[in-house]
């Protein structure tokens, strides 16, 4: 069941670049070590209600119901053009600059949460990725599923961590720049942006 194959396939998953460490970054970057660790929680929050669907097989319906796909699909898309507004705006959520501080935690893990929430892949991607690893003891899928689930949680959180703290270390040198915090605000909206894109053009 948890084997080293596992693990190097989730490890390999998790340090790709993507929404939830763009997200993570941007907080490091905006606002600190504090707001990155909350990100990175929220983040992997975020990834309980796609396991526990494909523990369930609630995954199996997601992708057979072409219209529930899409009304989680396009709210995930709105909420991603959401967050490049955001990261746009001088006062936004996301935005990096010197006078900003730190949102509650709360708030800054709730918008992590929903970033994976809304990505309805997610749930046809855990019912991919994690039953080739399981034992094939009917008796025990259930706890196996559960356990890889919550490996894979601890290495999101732990490789998110780590993204968030380095780019809490490179604030202060941004922090000098006017024109370095312009053009990353700017590369930050591109990116949610381009993820947009990318969400609205995913199928069931």
């Amino acid at each position: 069941m948890l084997s080293f194959q596992f693990l190097l396939t989730a490890f390999v998953v998790v340090v790709a670049p993507g929404t939830g460490v763009v997200y993570t970054l941007a907080l490091g970057l905006g606002q600190g070590r504090g707001a990155a660790l909350w990100a990175a929680f929220g983040c992997t929050l975020g990834i309980v209600p796609h396991l526990a669907a494909a523990t369930l097989g609630l995954a199996a319906v997601l992708h057979t119901s072409a219209l529930l796909f899409n009304v989680v699909k396009f709210a995930g898309v709105v909420y991603l053009l959401y967050l490049a507004w955001q990261a746009l705006k001088s006062d936004g959520a996301l935005a990096v600059s010197a006078q900003r501080s730190r949102d509650a935690g709360w708030r800054i893990a709730r918008r992590g949460a929903l970033i994976n929430i809304l990505n309805p892949k997610l749930s046809v991607f855990f019912l991919a990725l994690l039953p080739p690893f399981l034992s094939g003891a009917t008796d025990s899928a259930t706890l196996e599923m559960v356990t890889l689930g919550a490996v894979f949680m601890g290495l999101t959180f732990a490789v998110f961590v780590v993204y968030g703290v380095f780019a809490a270390a490179a604030r202060d040198w941004l922090l000098a720049s006017e024109r370095a915090m312009r053009w990353l605000n700017r590369g930050f909206a591109a990116i949610f942006g381009a993820l947009a894109a990318r969400l609205a053009m995913e199928r069931a």
